[in-house]
């Protein structure tokens, strides 16, 4: 059962039938809308600006030729991420940027080792050292463009299943139900790679920023 109103219901459905139809200033508007989200998540596959633009050209024009298709068995904007991951994908493979080399043979299995070294926890499981909220480092610092280039360098040294949730989660900025349904896996799966994704890469973080 849906959770939207009906009025929410009747306004997606008429926006939907209109790019069904061709109306241009409805296609216009929905691209001002995702056009960012979408080369956010562009971006986490493929380095290369340029090379993002193409991918999300790509996925527009995929939409397109798809859209008179689209059945709605899930929401509009689940099918038009699903598009665009699987253009990214496939350009990634393109690239030979799909698994770094430091990753090749790597186990990528969902119950790989631990996130974080565990001799930083006493006998009790508990810290022995909290981690550092970083309240004590500059603004400037964490936002730096040489931050920036550790962030993406850390994410792109995890294992692909791994690395995958996070850019979907916390570069593309989807909703947890959105990224198991996009990739087929449960719930419980989609948290677990998404914390030891996040732990991995405040780790190489702390290090750096140390």
């Amino acid at each position: 059962m849906s959770i939207l109103s009906p009025r929410v219901r009747e306004s997606r459905d008429a926006d939907l039938e209109a790019l069904k139809s061709g109306d241009e200033a409805a296609f216009q508007a929905l691209v001002a809308r995702m056009h960012g989200p979408l080369m956010r998540l562009a971006t986490g596959y493929v380095h290369d600006r340029a090379i993002a633009e193409d991918v999300v050209q790509e996925t527009w024009l995929t939409c397109l030729d798809r859209l008179p298709g689209f059945e709605g068995r899930s929401s509009f904007k689940t099918w038009l991420y699903g598009i665009a991951l699987n253009v990214a994908r496939s350009r990634r493979r393109r690239e030979r940027r799909w698994l770094p080399f430091s990753s090749w043979g790597r186990d990528d299995s969902d119950s790989q080792g631990h996130t974080v070294d565990r001799n930083r926890f006493g006998s009790d499981g508990m810290w022995k050292a909290a981690p550092d909220p970083w309240t004590n480092i500059p603004e400037s610092a964490l936002l730096g463009a040489e931050t920036m280039q550790r962030l993406r360098a850390a994410i792109d040294s995890l294992p692909a299943k791994q690395r995958e949730v996070i850019v979907l989660r916390d570069v593309a900025g989807l909703e947890a139900a959105e990224v198991t349904r996009l990739l087929a896996i449960s719930p419980e799966n989609q948290r677990v790679r998404l914390h030891r994704a996040r732990a991995a890469v405040r780790k190489m973080l702390e290090d750096y920023l140390r």
